[in-house]
Order: structure tokens, then C-alpha cells, then sequence
């Protein structure tokens, strides 16, 4: 498959990368500064595109089986960003004709009881809680949306470098923590649960997450 991954150079992007590589798969890495990234595997290649301009992302996605959208508030952009990103990456992706879209999420709506999120449990440390909630806005816009054939996919409550072991469990909308009550993914198997679904397509316009 081809593949359009916006957000390449991040840490979570850059696995979604390698891990659609290591199957075989096409992939574009859409990147707003391409002068810093280094195409340097087969069946690799990077472009230039902006998610918050329609134009741009109609641009990278076009000619794709899939679009990724790896997009975090990092580098100090506001929390706004994350919900503020969704129109005009929904509106590229259906002006470029690609009817598949996987969104990195966010964890903090994720039910930890019937009706509570975790955003909103009391001991959800303050530091995340502006991203959380501007994740679960996000969520709510992309579940408004019924012409392209989203998937958003949240980690588990912490999300870490780590390593591949391809063994993980899946819900839907409940937070999945262990034995001893943690709820951890590593970046790697997170990268894995990706791809899977861009190959199997089990979540067609609805959410689901990873852990362990």
C-alpha cells in the first residue's frame, strides 16, 4: 500500500515509518521542513506539507491508500492545535480523494468506570490536562465525520520508547491497564497496532486503543 504519514519526523511518526517499511509497504513521509529529514531506506520518500493548510495536505495525500496523521502539540505550539488541525486535514484528505485516515490520539478519554474519563479522574496530573482535553474535542470532530474512513487510535495512559514484541491487547473506549493497575505501550507496538489496522481495517470510523 501507499501511505502518507504527516508528522514523520516525530517519535511516534518515525516508528509508524520504519514499521510500514519493515512490511513492504510505500510510504511518504510529509514533513514541513523536508531539508531535515533523510530519506535514507527503500521505499521511502518525503515531501513538504503543513496540516493546517487544506492545499497542503490534499498535496501529500494525493495518489495514497492511507493517510497517518502523527500531528502532537510539541514544540510549544498551543493545546488548541490539536483539535484545531482537524478540519483542514479532513478537508485535504477528501479534495485528494483518499478515503482512509489513521489519527494518533490521545489516552485522556478513555473510560476508566462507566461514564468517567480519565481526563477527568482527580489524579490526572494537570501538566496534560490542557492536550487531553483538546484530544477528546478532536475525537468528537472526527466522529462527526461520514465521508472519510477515520480511525483514531489511542495509547494507553503512558506511551514510551521501548521495544517491538507485536503483543498487546485492544478495546475500544475503555482504558486497558495490567495487573497491577498500570497502563503503559511502547511507541513501537503502539507503531504495530498503526499498521495493523491500515492493513486489516477493523475500526472503520470509530476509536480504539492499545495496551498492555
Amino acid at each position: 500500500m501507499k501511505i502518507a504519514v504527516f508528522g514523520a519526523s516525530g517519535k511516534i511518526g518515525s516508528r509508524i515509518v520504519n514499521e510500514a517499511l519493515s512490511r513492504g509497504h510505500y510510504v511518504t513521509a510529509v514533513v514541513r521542513h523536508p531539508e531535515n529529514y533523510n530519506p535514507d531506506k527503500l521505499n521511502l520518500k518525503v515531501s513538504k506539507g503543513d496540516l493546517f493548510d487544506s492545499q497542503e495536505v490534499e498535496t501529500g495525500a494525493f495518489d495514497h491508500d492511507v493517510v497517518v496523521s502523527a500531528y502532537n502539540n510539541t514544540h510549544g505550539a498551543p493545546a488548541s492545535t490539536i483539535y484545531e488541525v482537524v478540519v483542514p486535514l479532513l478537508n485535504g484528505v477528501r479534495q485528494a480523494g483518499v478515503k482512509r485516515l489513521i489519527i494518533v490520539g490521545g489516552a485522556g478519554s478513555l473510560e476508566v468506570a462507566p461514564g468517567v474519563q480519565l481526563v477527568d479522574t482527580p489524579d490526572f496530573p494537570e501538566a496534560y490536562k490542557a492536550a487531553a482535553l483538546a484530544h477528546r474535542e478532536a475525537l468528537k470532530l472526527y466522529q462527526q465525520e461520514q465521508e472519510v474512513e477515520w480511525t483514531y487510535v489511542s495509547p494507553a495512559a503512558e506511551i514510551a520508547p521501548g521495544e517491538r514484541t507485536g503483543a498487546f491487547k485492544t478495546a475500544t473506549n475503555q482504558l486497558i491497564v495490567d495487573q497491577q493497575g498500570h497502563s503503559f505501550i511502547s511507541m513501537e507496538d503502539y507503531a504495530v497496532a498503526i499498521v495493523d489496522e491500515i492493513e486489516q481495517s477493523k475500526h472503520i470510523r470509530e476509536r480504539f486503543t492499545v495496551g498492555y
